[in-house]
């Protein structure tokens, strides 16, 4: 087994690699991995890790809803809360319904099979979508109007449902009648299932904030995390065992009022989970490829996809449609939502395999429409949204409270010949550490010797062996280079000496850091002399 594991995580991460490099969603070179592992091909995945898909990709799944949670900005939810609410029920039940009368037509199925497929084809993938919208709200992409926190809460709400409807058709076809009763149950365990599934997110939070930020029961970001971590698992599985409340639904809830409760916890959380998605994201994707039956994917490849064609033009649409009447999205932001809110992935691959293993008539037809359905709509939503964003939304200044914003820390530090060079070197070699960043060493050696600058590069080699740096002479006007290399390599901060007692010739003079510090626009720290 865990020779298996080993091959997911490497071959998964090169194969995405690959792709990426290609220009194709590293999704798709990690399904394709998959496919190569399962049992259609080489059958190289251990018995025992398939076992645990189901498992392995709760845990995946969770991940992705504390991201999108703790990526959520509520200002933006309460301009676009109406927005986000019926894009969480049309575009799904439009689909749904769609996909169900084309499913009598081409496979014949009864109405309840068909409505059966149309909630597996409808379901949205927040394994595709959450990491596209948490990359638009960190590029600013339509963030004013909360283009991406619509969508994010349209599709977590819009899994809950779906997953809801799923569950009492399976019980319809498990039964030799259809029970009246529970349609008019439905909208009664939806709506206790949001209420409750948002009641459970906030107490847990509140339960978070109280352990580690108030009595301090953690000591590091590592704890905070695994505690984190596994709570909002422990609230998804019990939701398993006690459907009652969306377990989904109260992951994403517990991000979101992590961010209103303590916002340093959530920016911290929010760096860990997004490092905790790059090894999830490998599993999930490598485990879906590695269940998909090739040879029923063959017998429906045709019919599969004229059927999501027909969901998505004829179905699909008029969800958006509907969810945006009377919004202030103009007509090309509602046109993003045909690449940005259409992607299959996550929810196919859990419940798509289900018909089929409960003995429901036409499961195989099912499975395979699921399998479709992720290998078309996973790599195109994830190509899509960072390719159509640029030219359907307008770029917004991004607020840094709410999302992470991926710039380097890259420090430059000015030495001379003087003992300060020390102090300076041993500051910004703190600083780089302590933010994970680079370091840009300069020297103007207009009055240097050889030896002195040989023993400047010796002397910077030793106190940063440890971190990323350059080592650049030059000559010319201290000031003026100092300002210029800064703004070449984009540094985010200056490090240099302050005026001592040296000769004019071996030291940073007052005047240069003085002429600095006037015509930077980018922040200076003066290290003083301490002897």
């Amino acid at each position: 087994m865990l020779f298996s594991i080993v091959l997911i995580l490497l071959l998964g991460f090169f194969s995405g690699q690959i792709a990426q490099r290609i220009g194709a969603p590293p999704l798709m070179g990690m399904i394709i991995v998959g496919i190569l592992l399962g049992s259609e091909v080489s059958n190289l995945i251990d018995s025992g890790v398939i076992e645990l898909a189901d498992e392995l990709r709760t845990i995946a799944v969770m991940v992705i809803l504390m991201r999108a949670g703790l990526g959520l900005d509520r200002d933006k939810l309460i301009k676009q809360g109406n927005v986000a609410l019926r894009l969480g029920i049309l575009p799904a039940i439009t689909e749904m319904l769609v996909v169900a009368v084309v499913a009598v037509w081409l496979f014949q199925f009864n109405f309840v099979t068909g409505l059966l497929l149309g909630c597996v084809v409808s379901a949205e993938s927040p394994a595709v979508i959450v990491p596209g919208m948490l990359r638009l709200k960190n590029l600013g992409w339509g963030v004013t109007k909360g283009i991406p926190d619509a969508i994010l809460t349209g599709s977590a709400l819009s899994d809950v449902l779906i997953l809801l409807l799923f569950s009492l058709l399976l019980n319809f076809l498990g039964q030799s009648a259809i029970n009246s009763n529970a349609l008019w149950l439905l909208p009664l365990q939806v709506i206790s299932q949001v209420i409750l599934g948002v009641i459970i997110g906030y107490l847990a939070a509140k339960l978070i904030v109280w352990f580690v930020v108030k009595q301090q029961w953690t000591q590091n970001t590592v704890q905070n995390t695994l505690i984190v971590a596994s709570l909002a698992l422990l609230i998804v599985v019990l939701a398993k065992e006690y459907p009652y409340f969306s377990g989904y639904l109260s992951a994403m809830a517990m991000g979101f009022f992590l961010i209103e409760f303590s916002p340093p916890l959530a920016r911290k959380l929010r760096t860990e989970f997004n490092h905790l998605w790059i090894a999830a994201e490998i599993i999930l994707f490598v485990l879906m490829g590695a269940t998909i039956q090739l040879k029923v994917l063959e017998n429906v490849l045709l019919s599969g996809i004229l059927l999501l064609v027909i969901g998505l033009v004829f179905g699909r649409t008029i969800g958006w449609y509907l969810a945006t009447v009377g919004s202030n999205w103009h007509w090309r932001e509602k046109l993003f939502l045909l690449p940005g809110n259409s992607a299959k992935a996550t929810v196919q691959a859990a419940i798509g395999a289900i018909p089929l293993s409960q003995g429901i008539p036409g499961g195989e037809i099912i499975l395979a429409v699921a399998a479709l359905s992720i290998l078309i709509t996973a790599p195109l939503g994830a190509w899509a949204i960072p390719t159509f964003a640029p030219k359907l939304l307008t770029k917004n200044p991004v607020d840094p409270t709410k999302t992470n914003i991926t710039t380097k820390t890259i420090l430059l530090a000015a030495i001379d010949t003087s003992d300060i060079a020390i102090q300076v070197l041993t500051k910004v070699g703190d600083l780089a550490r302590r933010s994970n960043g680079e370091i840009i060493v300069v020297h103007v050696k207009n009055n240097s010797s050889e030896l002195e600058i040989i023993n400047l590069q010796k002397l910077t080699n030793k106190l940063l062996l440890d971190i990323p740096h350059q080592f650049i002479t030059i000559n010319g006007s201290i000031p003026e280079e100092i300002i210029t290399l800064a703004q070449e390599y984009q540094v985010t901060d200056i490090v240099m000496g302050q005026t001592g007692h040296q000769l004019p010739e071996k030291i940073l003079l007052g005047s240069v850091s003085q002429a600095v510090l006037e015509t930077s626009s980018i922040p200076v720290i003066l290290v003083s002399n301490q002897k």
